[in-house]
């Protein structure tokens, strides 16, 4: 086994969690790298709906936002199964943009301050020794004083560590699976729309260059239902919504397939493992519903930084780096979290989404209350 130098910190998965915090790292002169499994440019399953509170925040980093004229999101519609809908102005609002050009352009602004990133690379194991991590793939062997945990959703690493949330039996807070498709169709650009359907829910909304997000989230029991085929399931449960129905069938679709993922869980999940910093969906997944958890990610990344920067000064300990970035995690996202899985809980079953909905129409205050708890301020 190769055992290569020691880095300041090393990022297992170069999504936007991870990116993010490589940047913020590398300006400070550490020595970053990061691991991911696939090659950028790529296509990954998201709602690509990202709230306005990081808007700043991108642009600060060296993302040029401004200049890419995309779609400002202002609207929310959200409708039954039966279709009825509920409509209301986002607070803040976001605009919308495909992972596929973000993450690619956070890579290469990265790697030109210095990041070292790895693609196509699979982490087999890290465990911490001696003050230092050590992360292994294939035969290959490198060292840190810090690892960082930005590897999404699920993840080998999730398993090999036992964590908790891969333990649990199927529940109504995990076991879900996610597809989504990029479609050119006909539909307010300044609006996002959230369409249920019987054990899950379908979200649309524009990204760059004319294209939309169609992105949905049921259960791999429906799936099940269905014969596996999401075709099939598309045919038979997603379009007796009427709104779904309609851009299914008039919808150009521009992938052959897909992009999916399943075992999505949105069980409680730790921040801290084995020392390792847990950041974005791998510390705390929100409900996609909420619309937020790609601002989440980046604002971690930014509560990581943080804390980990006086750390590699020599500033604070290992123990208060740990501490301090769990309690700012939690005084920024557990509040939204466990909004997120009551609003789920809403959602799914037809009889329990209809009435739902039918009781927030005549309150539009609490409408905007329950926005207003999933989503965060400009960091």
């Amino acid at each position: 086994m190769t055992t290569q130098q020691t880095y300041d910190v090393a990022i297992v998965g170069g999504g936007l969690a991870g990116l993010c915090l490589s940047i913020q790292l590398s300006r400070q002169g550490h020595k970053v790298i990061v691991f991911e499994k696939n090659k950028y440019p790529f296509h990954k399953v998201c709602g690509e709906y990202i709230s306005f509170e990081c808007w700043n925040f991108l642009e600060e980093l060296g993302v040029p936002l401004s200049d890419w004229d995309l779609p400002h999101i202002m609207q929310l519609t959200v409708s039954s199964p039966s279709g009825r809908t509920i409509e209301h102005r986002l607070p803040l609002g976001g605009f919308g943009i495909s992972r596929y050009k973000l993450d690619a352009y956070l890579a290469n602004l990265s790697r030109s301050i210095g990041t070292e990133i790895i693609e196509e690379t699979k982490i087999d194991n890290i465990w911490f020794n001696n003050s230092s991590f050590h992360v292994q793939y294939d035969n290959e062997m490198y060292k840190a004083k810090q690892v960082c945990g930005t590897f999404g959703k699920r993840s080998n690493l999730d398993i090999k560590m036992k964590r908790g949330f891969v333990q649990k039996k199927p529940n109504k807070l995990n076991n879900y699976i996610g597809v989504k498709y990029h479609i050119k169709t006909n539909f307010p650009s300044n609006r996002i729309a959230l369409h249920n359907f019987d054990d899950g829910y379908c979200g649309i909304s524009k990204i760059e260059d004319d294209k939309y997000c169609l992105c949905y989230l049921t259960t791999a029991k429906n799936l099940k239902r269905c014969n596996n085929s999401i075709p099939e399931l598309e045919e038979k449960i997603l379009r007796k919504n009427p709104h779904l129905n309609k851009i299914f069938s008039e919808a150009e679709f521009l992938y052959n397939l897909p992009e999916t993922i399943a075992q999505i869980s949105f069980d409680k999940k730790t921040q801290l493992e084995h020392h390792m910093l847990m950041i974005g969906d791998a510390a705390g997944m929100i409900a996609p519903l909420c619309g937020n958890g790609m601002s989440m990610a980046m604002h971690g990344s930014k509560i990581a930084f943080e804390q980990i920067h006086p750390f590699l000064q020599g500033k604070i300990s290992r123990n208060e780096m740990e501490k301090a970035y769990q309690d700012k995690w939690n005084e920024h996202f557990k509040t939204r979290l466990t909004t997120g899985r009551l609003i789920q809980g809403m959602f799914g079953k037809r009889w329990i989404t209809n009435s739902f909905i039918n009781a927030l129409n005549p309150f539009p205050n609490m409408v905007e209350k329950l926005i207003r708890q999933t989503h965060g301020e400009p960091f």
